[in-house]
C-alpha cells in the first residue's frame, strides 16, 4: 500500500543542477622567452564567412571603414603627388588600401600590406596581403623581427619581409600581445542568437501559409497509404482538391493555438539593437532613424564622430610611423560646432518678470461696492 505519510517528502537539488553564467579565462599571447615567437592568424576564413554572410556586419564594418576615410585625405603638394601614384594591385587608389586594410583589421584583428620602394628608398606602391598566408615573428623582446609570406607552391620557401617592409595595422591589441583583436567573437553570439529566432520565425511563418496535416487512415495496407501518401502530397503541392470516401480519411491540421507562443519579433529587435551597440556603429549612421528624436539622433552623430576622428587618428600615427609619410583624413560632417551652438549660454540675460510692462487688471467687485451712485452722495 502506499504510504501517503508527508514525514516522508524529499526535497530536490537544483543548486547543484543549474549552472551559472561562467566567463572563461583568457590569457594574452605574448613572446615568450624564446628565441622567437610566431603568430598566423587562423581564423581569417571562419571571420571573412561572417563578413560575407551577415548582412549588417558587413555594413556596419564597411561603414566605419567609409567614414574614417571620410572625404579622403589631405597633404602637403608633394605628399599628395606622390600617394597619387600607388595603385596597389593597379587599380586601387591610396584611398581605396587603406580603406580594405581597415575592413581586414576590423574582421580579423591585423591587417598587412607590401610596403615596395625604389632604389632610393621612396614609396611607389602598396599592395594588400592575405593575412591567412602571413606569420609575424617576434623575438624574445617583444619586437617585430620579420614578416613571412606562406608560399601556395607546395616545396617553394617562404617569402621573407624586413619589418619596415610591411606595413601592419592592429586592431585594439592589448598589453603586450602580439596581435591584434578581432570585432567577430565579440559578437558571434548575437549573431546566431538572431538567426536563428529569424530562421524559427521563419518556420512559423511558412507553417501559417502551409501547415503540417495528419490524416488518419483506415487502413493499414502499406500499398494503399503509399498511394494516398503520392496523390495527396501532389494535390497540396499544386494547391488542388482531394476527394475521398467518407469515413475514410480523417484530416487533422497540426496548428499552433493563437497566441499559445512566444513573439520573437521583440527579441529579435532587442539583439539587433544590441549588436549595433556592441559594433560601435549606431543604426541612424547606416540609414535607420527608427526612434530616434532631432535631438538624441544629434547626440548619437556626435557620438559616434569621436570614435571615427579616433580611429582616423591611429590611422594617421601609423602612417607617419611606417611610411613615414603625414597626411590628415577630412571628416565627413561634423555636428560639433551645431551641438555647442544648441547649449544654452549660461550668460545669456533673461527679462526678469519685474521689468515687464505690466497691463492693467481689473479688481473684482467688494462685497460693500453694491452701494448706489445716488446712495453715495447721501
Amino acid at each position: 500500500m502506499t504510504d501517503t505519510n508527508m514525514s516522508s517528502m524529499l526535497t530536490s537539488d537544483l543548486i547543484n543542477k543549474m549552472a551559472d553564467f561562467f566567463v572563461e579565462p583568457k590569457s594574452l599571447d605574448t613572446a615568450g622567452d624564446q628565441k622567437e615567437t610566431i603568430w598566423q592568424s587562423m581564423d581569417w576564413q571562419k571571420n571573412l564567412g561572417y563578413y560575407k554572410t551577415i548582412p549588417e556586419l558587413k555594413t556596419a564594418i564597411d561603414t566605419k571603414a567609409t567614414w574614417t576615410i571620410g572625404a579622403g585625405f589631405t597633404a602637403d603638394p608633394i605628399t599628395t603627388l606622390l600617394l597619387g601614384t600607388i595603385k596597389g594591385n593597379g587599380k586601387d587608389t591610396f584611398n581605396s588600401i587603406i580603406k580594405n586594410m581597415i575592413k581586414i583589421k576590423v574582421i580579423d584583428g591585423d591587417a598587412y600590406a607590401e610596403i615596395i620602394r625604389n632604389d632610393a628608398g621612396i614609396l611607389i606602391n602598396l599592395k594588400p596581403l592575405n593575412p591567412s598566408r602571413i606569420k609575424s615573428v617576434w623575438g624574445g623582446n617583444g619586437r617585430i623581427i620579420r614578416y613571412e609570406q606562406i608560399s601556395t607552391i607546395k616545396g617553394h620557401a617562404n617569402k621573407l619581409f624586413k619589418p619596415d617592409e610591411i606595413f601592419h595595422l592592429m586592431r585594439n591589441r592589448i598589453a603586450d600581445e602580439i596581435h591584434g583583436v578581432s570585432i567577430i567573437p565579440a559578437v558571434e553570439w548575437i549573431i546566431k542568437a538572431r538567426n536563428e529566432a529569424m530562421q524559427d520565425w521563419k518556420t512559423v511563418m511558412h507553417r501559417n501559409v502551409s501547415p503540417v496535416w495528419i490524416f488518419h487512415l483506415d487502413t493499414d495496407d502499406e500499398t494503399v497509404i503509399a498511394n494516398f501518401k503520392t496523390k495527396m502530397d501532389e494535390a497540396h503541392a499544386n494547391g488542388e482538391n482531394l476527394y475521398v470516401p467518407k469515413g475514410a480519411v480523417v484530416p487533422e491540421m497540426v496548428a499552433t493555438a493563437t497566441n499559445a507562443s512566444l513573439n520573437p519579433l521583440t527579441w529579435i529587435a532587442q539583439l539587433n539593437d544590441y549588436f549595433f551597440q556592441v559594433i560601435n556603429t549606431p543604426q541612424i549612421i547606416i540609414g535607420n532613424a527608427k526612434e530616434f528624436t532631432d535631438a538624441s539622433g544629434k547626440i548619437v552623430y556626435l557620438s559616434y564622430e569621436q570614435s571615427v576622428k579616433a580611429e582616423q587618428l591611429s590611422i594617421e600615427e601609423q602612417v607617419l610611423a611606417q611610411l613615414n609619410i603625414e597626411i590628415k583624413l577630412t571628416f565627413p560632417a561634423s555636428l560639433q560646432q551645431e551641438a555647442i551652438s544648441d547649449t544654452p549660454n549660461p550668460n545669456d540675460q533673461t527679462p526678469d518678470a519685474t521689468t515687464l510692462e505690466e497691463e492693467p487688471h481689473e479688481q473684482a467687485a467688494q462685497p460693500n461696492d453694491t452701494k448706489t451712485e445716488l446712495e453715495g452722495k447721501k
